[in-house]
């Protein structure tokens, strides 16, 4: 019954925008000489600029526009969920550490220094640190979304794909904007920038983006509790582009973020055994944390990029460094519910064992990237770039425990120290071999090590304290890609595609629960792809098509949770995905524009003997049980958090109105079924879900307004579990509605 209402809703909205006669595509078609078309898009995703239809990739680019329909109600990075092909992204500590997957391949692991198959490059500088990623979306031009491997030119950890931010940067003329949103739970949204030239040689840009969000979940705890769900979250970008000489370029880009709030709420028992999805009478707005008064998160990030061009005759050399660092501290209520089992009360709600609160911090942090790279002219029959990369990164991580029995005293701590370093040597190949088919080629030679030193204090069990040996991993690796793209007009190109991508060993120290630290090898994934990139109806209509297979060898996953509270990495010995993508943009008139996007992602891990830890709560598991460990055998089952299928559409409609221009937009996105852990079972299932938003507005001149509403239908889904204490979830954001003004020059 949800999904049909969910349905009846997205009719709704499809025919209220057709009716009323953004904007993004329709203020394409730009007809100086009376026709209507597309506008022609531009991506890096080969670190030149390039139109989308000539990288034989799988890519989609969303714009300036798009982004800021996505993220208008407050949302963290989370909003690009479904809203492209093959691309979730989730996490168990609200608005920091997104754990993304592309194709079905990611990583559940959430310990601060989690490596991830999935890259996210800021302005050209890859965030690697898991933290770091959650970076807030403002005054972005575009995000470009490369689906399979991109190791050749991004990277070791890039085998599932990468996402591209592009920042608006300082122009020649000047320019700004303002929009301010206030709407449900007190959810406000500040967004700016101003830019422009100071100098016939230097230009220079400010934004930034402040959020806010009032507790919305209230506690419905009888003896009195705390609330939760806000946040206040600021993050600034501070640019200068100057013109050092004729041939000599430098763009420096300061940037910042503070966060206060916004950590995730544990919803104890939001499930009923036996049955998927949020259990009778449950609601996302209430919680029973008993310890949530204790909940914190804080997070403080600033960082530095420096990008030097020298054009030398035809030749570009540029020199790329970054500095990143990151402090953060997160205390949450783990179990969700108050009491437990063995009191005299009880617990509430429903069956907890034991109470379960803990905290992870970042105490310490720095991460150092240099790139070196040469490249030629985009004109040339053969087109190469070459280059060398350097990284290194420190993080100190500190865990604990706490007694909420006994007031929330500490009773537990660990502490972590890993360093990394990787250097790499690149090269990519373009020619043209006629005058319709384009050969390309790209290799990539990393060498990496990470050391990790850990050592547990006090234990929450009775365990002594722990200083095992610093443990050491490392590998040599080489990423390579090939691939043919071949014009069949000037509006259809096919391509095929080969690739090979890795990600660089891992390891795992989490000692306040356990007492061994674990690694996991480099797991290799080799990726065949074919597409299509076509352009029809006299320029009205792009369609991108792709179809893939990939193999991962020594595929890399986390064991997190189960009945002994405790991450561990594995390596399954084989892990298997096809299938494909589609996305498809149109313009249906000259007022009227619609996108659409579709994929099915099909995985399955293979390995008999792979037994991953089963739940200490109530919960039907569905897998056979090993009778020596006491785990479910995995062999078969689906990635965990791999949807089979991803989908998801939006109109945008403009009419002019008394001298300005009335819009209207909707935009729905859809998810199916998948495991939250690796093992399946009845209740720890991500339900399948369409989640909508809308808007209408007007604009005339500099200014305009709207109205907007996000989750339209108020969809209830669930994002991540814990399975060691309860049946306990965690779930997305309600309906927000509310107003936005703004003001552009």
């Amino acid at each position: 019954m949800k999904h049909t209402r969910t349905w009846q809703a997205a009719l709704a909205s499809c025919c209220a925008v057709a009716l009323l006669g953004p904007a993004a595509l329709a203020q394409e078609a730009a007809p100086a000489d009376g026709a209507l078309k597309l506008k022609s898009v531009t991506v890096t995703a080969t670190k030149r600029e390039e139109n989308i239809k000539d990288v034989p990739v799988s890519i989609t680019s969303l714009d300036e526009t798009t982004l800021q329909a996505y993220g208008q109600a407050g949302e963290d990075i989370q909003f690009l969920t479904a809203r492209v092909p093959s691309l979730i992204i989730e996490t168990s500590f609200g608005r920091i550490f997104p754990r993304p997957y592309i194709r079905g391949l990611g990583n559940t692991d959430f310990d601060f220094n989690a490596s991830q198959p999935v890259s996210f490059i800021y302005d050209e500088i890859v965030y690697e640190n898991p933290v770091l990623k959650g970076f807030p979306v403002f005054d972005t031009e575009r995000v470009e979304v490369l689906r399979g491997p991109q190791g050749t030119l991004f990277g070791r950890n890039t085998p599932a794909g990468a996402l591209k931010f592009e920042s608006v940067k300082p122009g020649d003329e000047l320019d700004a904007y303002v929009r301010a949103s206030y709407g449900t739970f007190g959810t406000a949204n500040v967004e700016g920038a101003v830019g422009g030239p100071v100098s016939d040689k230097v230009s220079l840009r400010l934004s930034g983006v402040f959020q806010t969000r009032d507790d919305y979940i209230e506690t419905a705890l009888p003896t009195g509790g705390a609330d939760a769900g806000g946040y206040e979250d600021f993050a600034w970008r501070a640019q200068a582009k100057v013109e050092l000489t004729d041939n000599l370029t430098w763009l420096g880009n300061l940037h910042g973020r503070t966060l206060d709030g916004g950590q995730v709420s544990f919803q104890a028992n939001a499930f009923q055994t036996g049955s998927a999805g949020p259990r009778p009478g449950f609601d996302r707005e209430q919680n029973f944390a008993d310890a949530q008064i204790n909940s914190v998160l804080e997070t403080d990030v600033f960082g530095f990029t420096s990008r030097a061009d020298w054009d030398l005759s035809g030749v570009e050399l540029t020199y790329l460094l970054g500095y990143e660092t990151v402090e953060t501290f997160s205390r949450g209520d783990v179990d969700g519910g108050a009491g437990a089992a063995f009191l005299p009360t009880g617990s509430t709600p429903g069956f907890i064992p034991f109470p379960a609160e803990s905290a992870d911090g970042i105490d310490d942090h720095q991460q150092i990237t240099h790139e070196l790279r040469l490249s030629n002219g985009a004109d040339a029959a053969l087109r190469w770039t070459a280059g060398l990369y350097a990284f290194d990164e420190e993080i100190d991580i500190s865990s604990y425990s706490y007694d909420t029995l006994a007031g929330g005293i500490e009773n537990g701590s660990a502490f972590q120290t890993q360093d990394t370093e990787s250097i790499a040597v690149f090269g990519n190949l373009a020619y043209d071999l006629t005058d319709r088919l384009t050969g390309q080629v790209g290799l990539r030679y990393t060498d990496e090590s990470k050391d990790l030193t850990a050592r547990r204090v006090v234990s929450p069990f009775g365990a002594p304290p722990l200083s095992p040996p610093t443990v050491s991993v490392g590998d040599e690796q080489l990423s390579w890609d090939a691939s043919l793209t071949y014009a069949v007009n000037d509006d259809t190109k096919l391509y095929g595609r080969i690739a090979r991508g890795f990600r660089a060993p891992s390891i795992q120290g989490r000692l306040v629960f356990g007492d061994v630290i674990t690694t996991a090898d480099s797991e290799i994934l080799d990726s065949y792809e074919a597409g299509l990139k076509t352009t029809l109806l006299d320029g009205r209509l792009d369609a991108n098509l792709a179809v893939y297979a990939y193999t991962v060898e020594d595929l890399q996953l986390t064991a997190i949770g189960g009945a002994g509270n405790f991450n561990q990495l594995l390596n399954a010995e084989e892990g298997k995905g096809y299938g494909f993508e589609a996305d498809i943009r149109a313009l249906l008139s000259e007022n009227l524009a619609f996108s659409a996007g579709l994929s099915y992602n099909n995985t399955e891990i293979n390995d008999a003997g792979l037994t991953a830890g089963i739940c200490g709560s109530a919960c039907t598991v569905l897998d056979p049980i090993d009778p020596v460990t006491g785990g479910a055998l995995i062999d078969g089952n689906p990635f965990p958090q791999a949807p089979e299928w991803i989908a998801n559409f939006a109109f945008d409609y403009t009419r002019d109105f008394r001298g300005g221009e009335v819009f209207a937009s909707t935009d729905w996105s859809y998810r199916s079924d998948s495991n939250i852990f690796l093992y399946e079972s009845i209740e720890f299932t991500a339900e399948g879900r369409w989640e909508g938003g809308a808007s209408l507005g007007y604009r005339k001149g500099p200014w305009s307004g709207k109205l907007f509403v996000r989750n339209l239908t108020d969809e209830v889904g669930t994002v991540s579990a814990i399975d060691f204490n309860n049946l306990s979830g965690i779930f997305n954001q309600p309906r927000i509605y509310g107003v936005e003004l703004g003001w552009t020059m």
